[in-house]
């Protein structure tokens, strides 16, 4: 069986100070480095995303001047930004494929990305063999949520370490956690 850890997006802009930050982001950011530190064979591939949304544009509706925080939200991770870049305590150079996803349009699964080489993330994982995922970043209720469920749909065995992840609200991403486990996620 062949491994691999999904980090979801885990950028400047979603931990505490960014345009969308999440509490506990940075937090998260730093236990996801310990974890890649102090294991750095627990994983046969780390993957990691990042919202690389275009400046010029409304990115498919998904930049609003007036968001509704389900749908729209205000400008965000925008490609070549500081806002857009792994948060600092995430080592680049740890993380075996770099996907981008929301280039013009809204994206919150890592599935919705493609390598910096430009192939989907779901033949990188076939052409790696990858059976096994584990997912952690930010956030648990939009980005991570839609990550883990088509990890799922795409016939891996998931789990979702909850010491890992940050959500934009307490009830919204208690109800994540139960959607994935009901979809058949593992919760650790």
């Amino acid at each position: 069986m062949t491994s691999a850890l999904f980090i979801i997006d885990v950028q400047n802009d979603f931990t505490e100070g960014g345009a969308l930050g999440v509490d506990g982001g940075a937090a998260v950011a730093a236990r996801i480095a310990t974890l890649l530190a102090e294991h750095p064979r627990r994983y046969d591939y780390v993957f990691a995303s990042r919202d690389w949304h275009d400046g010029d544009n409304d990115n498919g509706g998904h930049f609003a001047a007036e968001p509704d925080f389900v749908d729209s939200w205000p400008v965000h991770c925008v490609a070549g930004t500081f806002g857009a870049e792994y948060h600092p305590a995430i080592d680049p150079d740890t993380v075996d494929v770099h996907v981008r996803k929301g280039q013009g349009k809204p994206a919150y699964s890592i599935f919705e990305g493609v390598t910096d080489g430009g192939e989907t993330v779901p033949a990188a994982l076939d052409r790696l063999g990858i059976t096994e995922v584990d997912v952690v970043g930010i956030a648990t209720d939009y980005c991570v949520l839609a990550s883990a469920l088509d990890a799922l749909d795409s016939g891996r065995t998931v789990r979702v370490l909850t010491d890992l992840v940050a959500g934009v609200a307490p009830d919204s991403s208690a109800a994540a956690l139960v959607k994935l486990d009901a979809a058949g996620a593992r919760i650790v």
